[in-house]
């Protein structure tokens, strides 16, 4: 019973006293969930032992309606379960009291009350008969631990004619006392003055249809205008897969290159030096017609060629101007080549029953697309580089010329040589072309252009062989049944030599471009595995022999020939960075945010750059949610924590953002996958690797809700189609939003983060009003009394509070209940607790620049936790100045800090986990200290780090950074191709089983603890330790397990809390199959299937992961099984070791193929049917 409620009845009498005691005692039991309930299994109680309380005709009929319902306290005590036998013994004479009492009596005396009996609040619904009820659930749903309850309390005031009651909600409510009307009961006292307090928290934006409090309206409207555009199911998350279409740059589009007349271009020049010596890059120059934004006009950039680096410089060099002449020149010298070398210069083709026709001959229009429009240039370098000729336009009419000579070869269906051929021409010493005869010694490292094929080669000499020598199929592999030269391209081409015996030409053929933007993947297709310095194999010379008359020279030195081979990676980085500046526009923000910075925000992983937007994300996240807490916090002063993070989880969520930048299309910029640069297309470039479009749109924005929630194996996520359509993860969309909050923190502050919030449309305006609101409600507090406790403890943070009601609502801890004290640390720990991730994660981004996004995640983890944060609090003695009233709460702060102080606090690790986890209280303590001084000094987050990195210090780094046992453990099995296995099952304590195959032992350790995590974190640790022990690893957790031993006794000595089974036994049957039960195993015969299939068979009988070694070999013939090898200059072999355990080390060696994976998965498909072959398991070879 309440102390203020048995005070309230004493001075009735003896009896009296009785009555109210057990009234107490009741209405402390029981709130009311429905009147009918409450009133017949307690008023009546109420009525025989206080005679002078009656109630209404109408309730006494709904009570005797309902009077067989059952009664169930919610706090079951000894004098509880008495009250309820003695309920249920006198039933009868309570019937009896409440028939026989006078309804006029329950009336209040003012008739303004009669109205309240029915009236309802709001929009709720709620009346004076479900008032109290509300009240209790209200309190319910307020934040609370278990050291302290959340239920309301009643005060009653007897006057003659009746009760007042005062209703007072917990702590952690800003609503204060409150003193109802005036009535003939104490019950309906206490229903009318709840139902004030129903008035009051719905003035406090308390809505009808929840107990919980929402913040605002502004984050659901956002939700709700985005909604319209996708359902709702799974958006946020990895498991939605959506349909996006690419955002273009407008900055490439225009019409000037159809327009017949003279045209002002802006012109950047394009610089190349090589790391090494000898190797030349002509320049050029690019030619647009707008001006492009300074980071990508100045951009200087490093790509990385398999054995050399070329940095490229861009810089302007202001307007040139083109005639018509000019600019049709212009055009077919970058159709030519772009198309010669990249592309393809002629369309149709037999198997396709087209037509085959030269493109150049047509209009133009089918290559220039007018969203994709600038001209590349050489520039001749003789020429002073601002002036207006300087473009080599000697070059540009040798390819323009030749562009004639292939019109008038191919100007109708069937080729025509003779068109441009000299017969005439019989000099024996002269090398006779298409269009010229020549010396030989002129035709060394000359580009030329074969008029058959439509593709340009590089001249290297002339050989011994003639057209009428013997094929030897070098000039197209896929042809061998020719006698000669001269059969193969009459019955292929059906061209008639008319100089069979001058000498060959050696070509060296154009290869593919190559991804030159990251060092990560330089070495990747190139075919080059480097030794010791050396190579495996030397490269077999790709080349073709060929008639020259089937040549035209277009006289282009090889330095501009080599440079088209930068021209891809190059203007594909300019193109993204246009693409940040675009969307940097957008968002219209008046700032120096950097382009690069931007363009890492829209970059993810599977772009394979040497940056992607993981660091920025983790750095958004942080930054998003200490902005839209201090604005809740500052915004709302009458909600408490629970409403506060109620609110900021709705605003923060993954499904919000996500809706957020799908408004904002932010989708579009998206970049989601790796630059492949034979998809790169020039402007005049036709694609000789088309992705026809078939997804189910019209266009190239798409527009309708287009997502599976399944994973398919037809959706390939990234690759976009020829429109630009692209699969992307939901979560993604949420992931780039954060990421460039996190980009204009980096850039321009918080300021800047907050004004990108306000273009997503998030309130998280912060008003310095309102902080100065708050430090005056703050300063009204009383402190007096504790003076001596505030300066001792901002003595011992160095800190001198201008506001110490400040630090005393940080230290008060919602269980202390002191009659002048309304409020708690909550508050304050909900501001604090972001104030301290942004703290934390910047400094972590700015210390480790050179840590991966997922190391960096880890130390963030490491770094804020409430572990971490217990451990801070006792450490500087902080606990000492906590207020509370709750002697558990005492008991396990003091046990905490004992086991603490029982090792050397200097030898305190504040990643580790101790093996007794701390008290939240004390974590949130630090936490609510910082968020009262970021509101003593106006949110100043500098002068809060001043505080706290000393009291934070040592700071996780990657050096000392410690990963949970179980997630070490399970690392390193998948780094060193062993298989976990993980058996959790149920008892008096739950039991996790580990076991690690290694190739001659099995080793398992078994654990215990209150959950599956801490179960399976023991057995890790000591597996862990039998791993170290045995030299297979070197572990960072010896201080966690130490600790383990200590509390809980070592492996062999487990009690208490922990159990543990040390067992390390040979493997039994795990490695040797029945010869009479094989395994079935299905196994794809495409592309990685083999692989596939003998993973999962390891992984399914726990043996070690199969061993790859790949070596580069000569070509191979053939493949083996149904997967055959492609001829070309090199090819690899895989060698593969598996280990049975307890049985022989199985090595084998594939077949040579083109590509590792392909030799990989020769090699995996021979260890299978060895397998089988023993015995072990039964092959299924089936189709993709």
């Amino acid at each position: 019973m309440d102390e203020a409620e048995a005070e309230a009845a004493g001075g009735g009498g003896g009896k009296a006293a009785a009555a109210a005691t057990v009234m107490g005692a009741v209405d402390s039991a029981l709130p009311e969930s429905a009147p009918g309930v409450f009133d017949v299994n307690m008023n009546p109680l109420k009525r025989s032992l206080e005679p002078f309380v009656e109630d209404d005709q109408a309730d006494r009929q709904k009570r005797q309606n309902t009077e067989c319902q059952d009664f169930t306290p919610r706090r079951v005590d000894a004098e509880q379960n008495n009250l309820a036998s003695a309920i249920s013994r006198s039933k009868m004479s309570m019937v009896e009291a409440d028939l026989n009492r006078d309804s006029r009596d329950l009336l209040p005396d003012l008739s303004s009350v009669k109205d309240r009996n029915g009236c309802n609040v709001g929009t709720s619904g709620v009346n004076v008969d479900s008032s109290i009820s509300f009240i209790f659930e209200y309190c319910d749903k307020l934040p609370k631990d278990k050291y302290h309850t959340t239920r309301p309390s009643f005060e009653f005031t007897h006057h003659d004619d009746g009760f007042v009651c005062t209703l007072t909600l917990p702590s952690s409510d800003v609503l204060p006392p409150l003193v109802g009307p005036k009535a003939r009961s104490k019950q309906k006292a206490k229903q009318l003055v709840c139902l004030d307090a129903r008035k009051q928290l719905d003035l406090l934006g308390v809505p009808g249809d929840s107990l919980c409090p929402s913040v605002e309206d502004p984050p659901l409207e956002i939700v709700n205008k985005a909604s319209v555009l996708t359902s709702n199911a799974g958006v946020g998350t990895t498991k939605r897969k959506e349909l996006h279409g690419t955002t273009r740059v407008c900055a490439l589009s225009g019409t000037w290159a159809s327009k017949r007349t003279v045209i002002k271009l802006q012109g950047y020049k394009l610089n190349f030096s090589c790391d090494q010596v000898g190797q030349k890059y002509s320049d050029f120059v690019l030619l647009i017609d707008t001006t492009i934004e300074n980071e990508a006009a100045n951009l200087d950039i490093n790509l990385y060629l398999h054995d050399k680096m070329v940095k490229a410089s861009v810089s302007p060099c202001g307007l040139l101007e083109l005639d018509v002449q000019q600019m049709e020149k212009a055009k077919l010298f970058q159709a030519l080549i772009f198309n010669g070398l990249f592309g393809k210069l002629f369309t149709g083709s037999k198997s396709s029953n087209s037509p085959r026709e030269f493109i150049l001959n047509k209009d133009d229009s089918l290559i220039w697309n007018n969203a994709n429009m600038y001209l590349l240039l050489p520039m001749d370098p003789t020429l002073e580089s601002h002036d207006s000729f300087c473009i080599n336009w000697r070059l540009i009419d040798e390819a323009a010329t030749a562009v004639g000579l292939m019109r008038k070869v191919h100007s109708d269906d069937k080729m025509n040589l003779l068109a441009i051929l000299d017969i005439d021409q019989n000099d024996g010493d002269l090398i006779h072309l298409a269009n010229t005869s020549c010396e030989a010694h002129v035709l060394r490292n000359v580009a030329v252009l074969a008029v058959h094929t439509g593709k340009i080669y590089t001249s290297l000499h002339v050989t011994d062989l003639s057209s009428n020598s013997t094929f030897d199929g070098v000039s197209d592999k896929k042809e061998t049944g020719f006698k000669t030269f001269k059969e193969y391209f009459e019955k292929k081409y059906g061209i008639v030599l008319r100089h069979p015996s001058q000498p060959l030409l050696v070509l060296k053929p154009s290869h593919n471009p190559h991804n030159l933007l990251s060092s990560k993947i330089r070495d990747e297709g190139n075919g080059e595995n480097k030794n010791n310095g050396t190579t495996d194999v030397i490269k077999v010379n790709n080349r073709v022999h060929m008639p020259p008359e089937l040549l035209i020279p277009l006289n282009l030195p090889e330095d501009i020939l080599r440079a088209f081979y930068l021209f891809p990676s190059l203007m594909y980085r300019m193109e993204t960075l246009m693409l940040a500046s675009q969307l940097r526009s957008e968002v219209a923000y008046d700032s120096n945010i950097s382009s690069f910075l931007i363009l890492e925000a829209i970059t993810t992983l599977r772009c394979s750059e040497d940056f992607s937007m993981e660091r920025l994300e983790l750095l958004g996240d942080s930054v998003l949610k200490y902005a839209v807490s201090c604005h809740l916090f500052l915004k709302f002063p009458n909600k408490h924590e629970g409403q506060l993070s109620s609110s900021r989880t709705d605003i923060i969520s993954n499904a919000a953002l996500y809706r957020l930048g799908i408004e904002h299309k932010i989708q579009g910029y998206i970049r989601d996958a790796a630059f492949d640069p034979r998809r790169w297309l020039a402007p005049g470039q036709l694609t000789n690797r088309p992705f026809h479009c078939k997804c189910p749109v019209d266009s190239e924005v798409v527009t309708k809700d287009i997502h599976v929630i399944d994973d398919k194996p037809t959706i390939k996520i990234g690759q976009a189609c020829d429109k630009g359509h692209r699969w992307m993860c939901s979560k993604t969309i949420s992931d780039c939003v954060e990421a460039i909050i996190g980009a204009y923190y980096v850039g321009g502050g918080l300021r800047a983060a907050v004004a990108f919030l306000r273009w997503l449309g998030v309130d998280a305006e912060i008003e310095e009003e309102l902080i100065m609101q708050t430090i005056l409600s703050a300063s009204m507090q009383t402190y007096l009394p504790k003076i001596d406790l505030t300066e001792a403890l901002g003595a011992k943070l160095g800190y001198a509070f201008s506001v110490k009601g400040l630090l005393l609502e940080a230290l008060t801890h919602p269980s202390h209940q002191e009659s002048e004290e309304r409020y708690s640390y909550q508050r304050l720990e909900f501001l604090g607790d972001a104030a301290l991730d942004i703290l934390l994660t910047w400094h972590l981004f700015n210390s480790h620049k050179d840590t991966d996004e997922g190391e960096l995640t880890d130390l963030r983890s490491a770094s804020v936790n409430n572990e971490n944060f217990a451990k801070v609090a006792v450490k500087h003695k902080f606990h000492h100045f906590l207020q509370h009233s709750s002697e558990i709460l005492l008991d396990q702060i003091t046990e905490y800090a004992n086991s603490l102080e029982n090792s050397s606090m200097d030898e305190i690790n504040l990643s580790s986990d101790a093996p007794l986890r701390g008290p939240k209280v004390l974590g949130d303590i630090v936490e609510s200290i910082a968020g009262a001084i970021l509101i003593d000094t106006k949110l100043d987050l500098d002068v809060v780090w001043g505080v706290f990195k000393p009291l934070l210090s040592p700071i996780v780094t990657p050096e000392n950074l410690e990963l949970p046992p179980f997630r070490e453990l399970l690392e390193w099995c998948n780094r060193n191709g062993y298989f976990l296995g993980i058996k959790c099952t149920d008892g008096e304590k739950l039991q996790a089983i580990l076991d690690v195959q290694l190739k001659d032992m099995l080793v398992v350790r078994r654990g215990f603890g209150k959950n599956k995590k801490d179960a399976k974190a023991h057995a890790a640790s000591m597996l862990l330790k039998d791993l170290e022990e045995k030299g297979l690893i070197i572990s960072k957790n010896a201080i966690r397990m130490e600790q383990f031993e200590k509390q809980w006794g070592s492996a062999n000595h487990c009690h208490n809390m922990f159990d543990a089974v040390d067992t390390q036994v040979l493997t039994p049957a795990r490695g040797k199959e029945p010869l009479d039960k094989p395994v079935h195993l299905a196994v794809k015969t495409s592309k990685g299937g083999p692989r596939i299939a003998l993973y999962e068979l390891c992984k399914k009988l726990q043996w070690p992961a199969p061993k790859f070694v790949s070596v580069k070999t000569q070509p191979s013939a053939a493949g083996g099984s149904s997967m055959k090898a492609t001829t070309q200059e090199f090819s690899f072999a895989s060698n593969i070791t598996l280990h049975v355990p307890n049985s022989d080390v199985i090595s084998l060696r594939g077949d040579g193929f083109a590509d590792k994976k392909s030799s990989q998965d020769s090699a995996a498909l021979l260890m299978l049917h060895e397998l089988q072959r023993q015995g072990r398991l039964q092959v299924q070879e089936v189709g993709p």
